[in-house]
């Protein structure tokens, strides 16, 4: 018998009842905890300098390209800060129902610092193509290892890429602790995604009658999918990264699932600390490479005219205690 056998076998019929109406949302934090520990164990986390792209980062930028870019960083930091108050009031019942506002928070802000990346690459894309295209930047190595993971390939049978340590290993109902843990987490993780992601391009595909498969025998619209027919759609669907997981919170956040998470018994606390820890992190990332490229007098402009609770808070210690570090670093390479 183990652990979980042994504890659910010491459970009240309530106690057992709570914990099964708690086990998706727990499953849900798991995969949390698993990537900001992938993230914090990660040996070149915050060595940017060794990721080919970020000295090779060149751009023309036009007045209207840097004042996007500075719009999408000032909302990326306003909901960053938002995260991180809610984290710092460490009041349980409140952090339970601020998940209904965490959830989007954690995604919004990623993406918006997302889109200013983009825009000093030279790109201005329109918001449904802002992940095809950070999946394309995850395919190319431009991230860290860290998150430089990703799934391809058919709904039911992906590859996954970039979390080999994870391959064989079966995920648990209990929080991840080791590498291999870590990496099995993920991996189930982003194979769930994916499925999700390949079942709405199925859907999109066979809802218009101009590019729904067709049964080769009858021209009949196909209603039942086989291997063959999910590989058709697999440049559609193109690659799961972790921006399309951080995008389930904004999917469950957005549906009535985000209920369970309220009344569930989890721990929020740790939760909000996975969370402000990603999307500390991907912020990081994308600010690094703004930097590098519009130069720190810019830069440095920006974070003077930041209100005083950006100004003098995060913000500016990210940009002097790790970006600064990182530029010299890359500048003396």
């Amino acid at each position: 018998m183990n652990d979980i056998e042994n504890s659910q076998s010491m459970m009240t019929e309530q106690d057992y009842q709570r914990w099964q109406r708690s086990l998706p949302a727990q499953v849900f934090l798991n995969y949390f905890h698993a990537l900001h520990l992938h993230v914090k164990q990660g040996d070149k986390a915050y060595e940017l300098p060794k990721v080919t792209h970020f000295s090779q980062r060149k751009a023309l930028l036009t007045e209207v390209d840097l004042a996007s870019v500075r719009r999408h960083l000032s909302n990326s930091w306003n909901t960053e800060y938002t995260i991180l108050q809610t984290a710092a009031l460490g009041d349980v019942d409140y952090q339970q129902h601020a998940l209904h506002w965490t959830f989007p928070q954690a995604y919004y802000s990623i993406e918006e610092s997302l889109k200013a990346l983009l825009r000093v690459n030279g790109s201005n894309r329109a918001p449904t193509r802002v992940l095809t295209a950070a999946g394309r930047l995850v395919k190319q190595k431009f991230y860290p290892q860290p998150i430089s993971f990703y799934a391809f390939g058919e709904a039911h049978h992906p590859k996954v890429y970039g979390l080999p340590a994870g391959r064989w290993a079966k995920p648990a109902l209990t929080p991840a602790q080791n590498k291999r843990e870590v990496q099995s987490q993920l991996r189930q993780f982003l194979r769930t995604t994916h499925r999700q992601r390949a079942q709405r391009v199925r859907n999109r595909v066979q809802g218009n009658p101009k590019t729904a498969l067709r049964s080769e025998r009858t021209g009949e619209i196909l209603r039942r999918f086989n291997r063959e027919h999910w590989q058709q759609l697999a440049w559609q669907t193109g690659y799961t990264t972790v921006f399309h997981l951080l995008q389930r919170l904004v999917i469950s956040a957005s549906n009535r699932e985000i209920e369970r998470f309220v009344v569930a018994d989890i721990d929020t606390e740790l939760f909000h600390q996975c969370l402000l820890g990603i999307v500390s992190y991907i912020n990081f990332i994308h600010e690094a490479y703004i930097v590098q490229i519009v130069g720190d007098d810019t830069y440095t402009t920006w974070l003077s005219d930041l209100p005083p609770y950006l100004k003098s808070g995060f913000v500016s210690e990210r940009y002097e205690e790790r970006i600064t570090l990182v530029t010299n670093q890359n500048a003396a390479a």
